[in-house]
């Protein structure tokens, strides 16, 4: 996509109509810099706290440039944190579960960790079974990002950056990443990934914020629609087999809202049993809107009434249910995270798309740019 739409659509944050959404008077939203602890040795972890005036609030923290909460109220209008993290870094370290991370420099999974660029078979790290999954083992979730900017607005932002070398987990070029955090006034927040490469790359940035709009209990009772005709089935170590599969007829076909636990322990469906449940990227269906996004998914806890909805650039968003949450890990406040606890719905390009030349590329050359745009917007529903 043009460059320009994405500047644009942050204009449209700003103060124009979006998406139906009627443009509000402007009132302010603040930004603000705070210490969220320290690491083992003793480095200190910086964040950032954003929040507007209709109760809405984020904390950004440079660990992983990383989503450790979301406030919204619901219908009622309490507030409550919609999101799993961690109280202290030291725990994102010692139990690292990708909560509200940026993970790269290839999300989601590489077979084999291998890849061909240009004549050349590069190795990645394996660190899910035989596969590549999220960067590796120090991937960009494991970094001490730099915030560079924190503003105050209409809109709030706060910007992080990170350089990772050439060779870093295996990757070739010095890739050169910012990650841009965005609130408005009317609960919208806009995460931006961009990316400059020295040499040619591969690159698929996004984020793995876990989603509960009750925020506590089951996400299985949620009612989920996605804007999606086909998935990409996985074979048995979750990598696309390279089929487009129409999700009609199937428990993958969340085009009306469905409930998230209404098939996933159907054991009949082969893809359930692979994945635990969900854990598949679906092919984003639609044609773009004029600032080049579509909208991907729609997210509703019934009794609470919050809703989300996911807006993107991407070719594809993945749906995972947070099948490998065990309840071995405490989170925020003590909290036991257990399977199905949380959700998460990730705009990227698709698994394994280094390996699939039908796939949307994930090419990266030093004469462009990387970018990928996503709107995370929370209302809420009436009974």
């Amino acid at each position: 996509m043009a460059l320009g739409r994405f500047r644009r659509w942050i204009a449209v944050l700003v103060s124009l109509q979006a998406f139906g959404l009627p443009a509000l008077a402007l009132a302010a939203v603040e930004a603000k810099r705070v210490d969220f602890g320290t690491l083992q040795d003793g480095t200190r972890v910086d964040a950032a706290e954003l929040s507007n005036s209709a109760g809405m609030s984020v904390r950004i923290i440079a660990l992983g440039a990383a989503i450790q909460s979301i406030t919204v109220a619901d219908r009622g209008g309490a507030r409550e944190d919609v999101v799993l993290g961690y109280d202290s870094p030291r725990d994102y370290v010692a139990k690292r579960q990708y909560f509200g991370a940026t993970v790269g420099r290839y999300a989601n999974r590489i077979a084999r960790g291998k890849f061909g660029l240009d004549g050349h078979e590069y190795q990645l790290e394996t660190n899910d079974g035989p596969n590549h999954l999220h960067g590796g083992v120090n991937g960009l979730d494991t970094v001490l990002w730099k915030i560079d900017q924190v503003t105050s607005g209409p809109p709030a932002r706060v910007v992080l950056r990170h350089v990772s070398p050439d060779g870093a987990g295996g990757y070739p070029g010095t890739l050169t990443i910012t990650a841009t955090y965005t609130l408005n006034d009317r609960n919208e927040l806009a995460v931006e990934y961009r990316a400059r490469t020295d040499k040619p790359t591969i690159v698929n940035i996004t984020n793995h914020a876990f989603f509960n709009l009750a925020g506590g209990g089951t996400a299985l009772g949620h009612r989920l629609k996605l804007f999606a005709d086909s998935y990409t089935p996985v074979d048995a170590t979750l990598i696309p087999t390279g089929e487009r599969r129409s999700v009609a007829g199937t428990p993958f076909d969340f085009r009306q809202p469905r409930l998230i636990g209404e098939h996933i322990r159907d054991g009949k469906d082969e893809q359930l049993r692979i994945g635990r449940g969900y854990d598949h990227n679906f092919v984003i269906s639609g044609e773009p809107s004029p600032q080049g996004f579509r909208l991907a998914a729609s997210l509703e806890d019934p009794v609470s009434g919050r809703v989300l909805e996911v807006l993107t650039s991407a070719p594809g968003i993945q749906f995972y249910s947070g099948n490998f949450l065990d309840g071995t890990v405490a989170g925020k406040g003590g909290r036991i995270y257990r399977q199905g606890d949380a959700l998460c719905l990730e705009p990227q390009l698709f698994p394994d798309t280094p390996n699939r030349p039908d796939f949307p590329s994930a090419r990266l050359d030093p004469a462009r740019e990387y970018l990928n745009l996503m709107v995370f917007r929370f209302s809420v529903s009436r009974p």
